[in-house]
């Protein structure tokens, strides 16, 4: 008998900004090349359709019996943690549902964030004389502040002349600061890099903070890397469920 694997629902926050639906849309559609044998949906918290209650029932409708939710989002924080968990708990009984882990912390995410800093026009000898601010939503939630200040540690390891984080809400610093700061240090050239999956309000303001910077990524958006998270997340529920039916 053939067996249909989970479907991946991928649920993304939403935006106003007609470019994030967009770039979500895109980032899927890498996802879907990566594993063309698993069934990909996109569903949004807010602003956009269609909403997570819309698929989940859809899909029970459908007969689907199997469902990975994968939030979109870089780290767990108030999202992850309360808003999609209350959301999935109102999906159709029939469901069988798992949330997989949110996507960062990953060196893969790390490898698409130098893949855009390489695009925007640095080179790998550029890194030892280049100061980077890794540039984040900002959050509320002191859990995914730390994880972003240790994700800018370990990539200073790698050969940057310095990694200073920065935020652009919620928490300090701004981007414009952190930009001063490696010019302080006296990093030759400072570049921003944008740790945000898609164009919004917030990226929009960490790209303002990068006014006195010599070089402003993009967004991480579709990049290969980050496609290859999220089919990792799925794989890694997946698993995780096997082992835990295997233990029980």
């Amino acid at each position: 008998m053939h067996h249909t694997p989970p479907v991946l629902l991928v649920i993304a926050h939403g935006s106003r900004d007609p470019r994030h639906a967009a770039t979500v849309h895109a980032l899927v559609r890498e996802v879907r090349a990566q594993r063309p044998g698993v069934r990909v949906e996109t569903a949004f918290l807010e602003f956009n359709i269609p909403s997570v209650r819309g698929v989940l029932e859809s899909l029970a409708a459908e007969g689907v019996r199997d469902v990975v939710a994968l939030p979109l989002l870089l780290t767990r924080a108030f999202h992850a943690k309360s808003d999609i968990p209350a959301v999935l708990r109102e999906a159709p009984r029939a469901l069988r549902i798992r949330q997989a882990d949110v996507l960062g912390p990953s060196p893969l995410l790390l490898s698409a964030l130098e893949r855009r800093l390489y695009e925007a026009g640095l080179t790998p000898a550029d890194k030892p004389t280049t100061g980077v601010v890794l540039a984040s939503a900002g959050s509320s939630d002191p859990e995914a502040i730390a994880v972003i200040a240790e994700i800018a540690r370990e990539w200073r390891h790698t050969g940057w002349c310095a990694v200073r984080p920065a935020f652009a809400s919620a928490s300090l610093p701004r981007t414009a600061d952190a930009v001063r700061e490696l010019r302080a240090l006296g990093c030759e050239r400072v570049a921003v890099a944008p740790y945000v999956l898609a164009p919004g309000r917030l990226p929009d303001r960490i790209a303002q903070g990068a006014a006195e910077a010599d070089v402003l990524a993009d967004v991480l958006g579709p990049a290969p890397d980050v496609a290859r998270v999220l089919v990792r997340r799925y794989q890694e529920a997946l698993v995780r469920e096997l082992a835990a039916a295997v233990g029980a």
